[in-house]
């Protein structure tokens, strides 16, 4: 079975941060470990404290993880301050760790800062070179690159200046925007747009934790960036599509939705049957449009 490490804040209410992340590497068929970075007080009505771990602590748990199931890949989520990033990045060096995909946590969906205003610029030196891919979102896009972004345009030169900068893949995840939910994925010198499906579901808590969950479990399985993204998002459109409906604010996810109302491995054709279909927009790597289009090709 194919291993992946979390290294995220913890969300008592599951939402978001290890929580999330575990559970969306579970029902994705890997095997999930995690590496704790910060404690939070919070809710889906919002953030209320941050408890740093130190990073001593930090690069012990990595120690101890690495030496003993060694993961095929590796999930970067909330890193709190500066010590805990260099921390992170010496024990991926010291590992050679990957592929890791990063998502650069700088602010909570009710935008809390949940990372130092001075340690992002360390972020980016440290971490941003050793990933293969980072996600972030469109304000998290702006506030890396100093850029305001409106047009799909921009998204593009934006994307391509923090994929040349610092060597590694992105993906601009378009959700903030108003008219679609396309995301735009920068790789090797080449933009691709991956068209997003709009889902009327106010409860959004922890999505980018859950794609780029998502994204680090195709990977530890074989996929390719492209085909792991579009298998991450399809994912995410699914437990978007589920509305749950959980708390006083901004709700979670159904993460585990391939087994409510009857226990079935996810990606089943019992599982299939029971989900809406959902179009996938990847036609570059062969995807069915439909489940009834994939009952056809057997």
């Amino acid at each position: 079975m194919k291993t992946v490490l979390t290294i995220a804040g913890s969300d008592p209410c599951g939402g978001a941060g290890i929580q999330a992340d575990i559970k969306t590497m579970t029902v994705n068929g890997v095997y999930a470990m995690s590496v704790v970075t910060a404690l939070t007080v919070q809710n889906t009505t919002g953030v209320h404290g941050i408890l740093e771990v130190p990073a001593e602590f930090v690069k012990a748990q990595m120690d101890d993880v690495f030496t003993d199931i060694r993961p095929d890949a590796v999930k970067i989520g909330m890193l709190p301050s500066e010590a805990v990033i260099k921390a992170v990045a010496e024990k991926l060096r010291e590992y050679q760790a990957g592929p890791v995909v990063l998502d650069p946590v700088l602010a909570s969906t009710g935008g809390i800062r949940l990372t130092e205003a001075a340690a992002v610029r360390t972020l980016q030196e440290e971490l941003f070179p050793l990933a293969a891919l980072i996600t972030p979102n469109l304000p998290e896009t702006e506030a890396l690159t100093g850029r305001k972004i409106v047009s799909r345009r921009e998204m593009e030169q934006a994307a391509g200046l923090l994929s040349e900068r610092w060597r590694c893949a992105v993906l601009c995840k378009g959700g903030h925007r108003v008219s679609d939910a396309d995301d735009l994925l920068y790789a090797d010198g080449e933009a691709r747009w991956i068209a997003g499906k709009r889902i009327d579901n106010p409860n959004t808590h922890g999505t980018g934790c859950t794609l780029s969950s998502a994204i680090a479990g195709n990977l530890a399985k074989g996929d390719g960036l492209y085909e792991a993204v579009g298998k991450a998002k399809d994912y995410l459109n699914r437990v978007l599509s589920a509305r749950l409906a959980l708390g006083k604010g901004i709700g979670p996810m159904a993460h585990a939705y391939p087994f409510v109302g009857g226990s079935v491995p996810p990606g089943s054709r019992e599982t299939e049957a029971a989900l809406p279909p959902i179009p996938c927009h990847r036609a570059d790597i062969g995807c069915v449009k439909s489940n009834e289009a994939a009952d056809e090709k057997g």
